[in-house]
């Protein structure tokens, strides 16, 4: 729905982009001439309600398969609410009530018949604060894999907690020491932890709320760098609200305000040439 936007040449247009962002910070989206990703999530006019506070305004949202994007805007806008969406996370808040249509891989995420275990199995979440569990780094990641049935023996479970604090990145600094607690690590490490955590049950979509704002500079670069690797085999959508962070790791990015999904396109059209003046102002410093 939202892949096709037409891209003008960033080098014609007046300097518009976020101060501070080169040409070289964005992420590639121009065409390839290969086919469009098959879409992965669908949203049509969804919305949200906190009772009787209306959180999102029938929002309409196509992600597409191996993809990442960026929800961007100001504190309040909807962004995370929608995120929760995604894993049906809103269904733990209390008055919280979802209405329209989310779909992963065409299936209708709110029919009462799904099993929402299951769906959060799919859509793995990693949050903005690192919540490792009170566990050792062994069980943090082999917790989920044993309650859901993917290791019929130790040595199985053993190869999954090793493929999957590879795949996050973290696994040369704590193969040595896998007994020790998870909460014992620095704070990018745990983040990182709880990202292997989340692929330990070979999620499709990795969902990430801030996952960076309470992490230093160097870890942060950690877990965009890891962002760009994981991007191969699963479909990332991030919440941020660090324009250039969105503007390194970003194929696609979605600006909200108010409750609404006001400009989504390639992440360097947003940010260089947004064709809404709210995006440009937010995008630009003047307001948010």
């Amino acid at each position: 729905m939202f892949g096709n936007e037409v891209m003008t040449n960033p080098e014609t247009q007046s300097a518009k982009k976020l101060p501070g962002l080169s040409a070289d910070t964005f992420v590639s989206t121009k065409t390839t001439g290969k086919p469009q990703a098959p879409v992965k999530i669908h949203a049509e006019n969804v919305k949200v309600f906190y009772n009787d506070n209306q959180a999102l305004n029938g929002v309409h949202l196509d992600i597409h398969q191996n993809e990442v994007v960026a929800l961007i805007g100001p504190s309040g806008c909807g962004k995370s609410t929608f995120l929760r969406c995604i894993n049906r996370m809103n269904d733990t808040v209390a008055g919280a009530r979802v209405t329209g249509l989310i779909t992963v891989d065409d299936r209708d995420i709110y029919d009462p018949k799904l099993d929402v275990v299951l769906l959060r199995a799919q859509v793995g979440m990693v949050f903005q604060k690192p919540n490792p569990f009170p566990k050792s780094i062994f069980e943090n990641i082999a917790y989920a894999p044993r309650l859901h049935g993917l290791a019929r023996s130790k040595s199985d479970l053993d190869e999954i907690v090793e493929s999957s604090l590879r795949r996050a990145g973290i696994w040369e600094e704590v193969k040595d020491r896998l007994s020790s607690p998870g909460t014992g690590l620095s704070g990018g490490q745990q983040q990182r932890l709880c990202i292997a955590r989340a692929i330990a049950i070979n999620p499709d979509i990795i969902l990430m709320d801030e996952p960076c704002s309470a992490l230093d500079p160097i870890a942060t670069a950690r877990i965009e760098e890891l962002i760009h690797d994981l991007k191969s085999n699963y479909t990332i959508v991030i919440v941020t609200h660090n324009m250039q962070q969105a503007a390194r790791v970003a194929d696609r990015t979605a600006f909200f305000h108010l409750g609404n999904l006001i400009e989504v396109g390639p992440t360097d059209q947003i940010f260089i040439n947004p064709k809404e003046q709210k995006t440009e102002d937010y995008v630009t410093g003047r307001f948010g």
